[in-house]
């Protein structure tokens, strides 16, 4: 195998390589935003419920008039 073949080789590799490891990044980045949605939708939902546990108390002793 000559040298130019090596190089050429090598330099495959190399990319194939770089485009892994985009692809992981890629993958981690989509996994963290939608794990960062969840939490926010988890963090909606727990405020609305809070929210009407409130608001029944305040109709139940009459502070909500």
């Amino acid at each position: 195998m000559d040298s130019q073949n090596m190089s050429y080789q090598a330099g495959q590799a190399k990319g194939q390589a770089q485009e892994k490891a985009s692809n992981l990044m890629d993958k981690a980045s989509n996994a963290a935003q939608s794990a960062q949605d969840s939490m926010q939708e988890a963090g909606q939902q727990m405020k609305a419920k809070v929210q009407g546990a409130a608001d029944a108390v305040k109709n139940a002793t009459g502070m909500n008039n």
